[in-house]
């Protein structure tokens, strides 16, 4: 019986230094290789030293003032308190509703209404990454027609032309395996700085 006690322990110390100590040590030292230490530590976004970001996790931007409102938007998040508000970037998840789900049709009706308001448009033409949430509510990406919706709506509320607008939309269009997609952080911070300049 001691025999075996003996080597339970040695493997519980054994497995204990690989699994508790080595493993994670390893995989620390496999983020410091350089080019993989931005991705291991969040793909986080400077702007004059002030960290403002990331460039992996979508915040949906609030407007001080929502009738006069110069951002472009994330994706809905399903961990809002409201339709269109802010998710907890902190927390990550989907409602798990299906698509037949009344709860979950009426939220996205609710959705299709408030953003076709605010782009003063008809709520036929607005995109579906507009009012559905993704499994992570924190997308950083959005369609480009999601990002041409709210074209009109930034310039006019940052002093600029569609077409400058346009061109910082193309800017920060990236083609991944899928559709294109724009980078909402990206795209903000390039309009403040158009704005600026």
């Amino acid at each position: 019986m001691t025999k075996q006690i003996l080597a339970g322990l040695r493997i519980l110390i054994v497995l204990t230094v690989l699994t508790g100590i080595l493993y994670p040590l390893g995989v620390w030292a496999v983020s410091r290789i350089p080019g993989l230490q931005a991705n291991a530590e969040g793909s986080i976004v400077n702007q004059n030293g002030q960290a403002v970001g990331s460039e992996l996790i979508g915040i949906n931007p609030v407007a001080q003032d929502p009738n006069h409102d110069p951002w472009f938007h994330t994706r809905p998040s399903a961990g809002a308190k409201d339709p269109l508000g802010a998710g907890d970037p902190s927390t990550s998840g989907g409602s798990n509703k299906s698509a037949a789900n009344e709860d979950y049709i009426a939220v996205v009706m609710q959705r299709q209404d408030a953003i076709a308001k605010r782009e003063g448009v008809d709520p036929s033409k607005v995109p579906a990454d507009a009012v559905t949430a993704s499994a992570s509510g924190l997308d950083p990406q959005i369609s480009l027609a999601y990002a041409e919706l709210q074209m009109p709506r930034v310039a006019r509320e940052n002093g600029l032309t569609e077409d400058q607008v346009r061109q910082l939309v193309a800017q920060n269009t990236t083609q991944g395996i899928g559709d294109p997609g724009v980078n909402v952080l990206k795209l903000n911070l390039a309009v403040v700085a158009m704005k600026r300049g």
